[in-house]
């Protein structure tokens, strides 16, 4: 779902993942019609990032 949501609303992902400072960056970004797709790379990027950290902090048993 969040996959679907980076790519049509890049920004939101943002404030989903508990990164606003990068979710107004990326608003202001996506403003632009040439800026949207870069935003959605980006979004679609911090968002692997982010289940990649999960796993590994599960695996570790450090979860906040």
């Amino acid at each position: 779902m969040r996959l679907i949501l980076a790519l049509l609303l890049p920004f939101s992902v943002f404030f989903t993942i508990r990164r606003p400072w990068q979710g107004l960056f990326c608003l202001l970004l996506q403003l632009t019609l040439i800026g949207w797709i870069p935003a959605a790379i980006w979004a679609v990027y911090s968002l692997s990032q982010y289940k990649t950290e999960r796993k590994i902090e599960d695996s570790l048993g450090r979860r906040n």
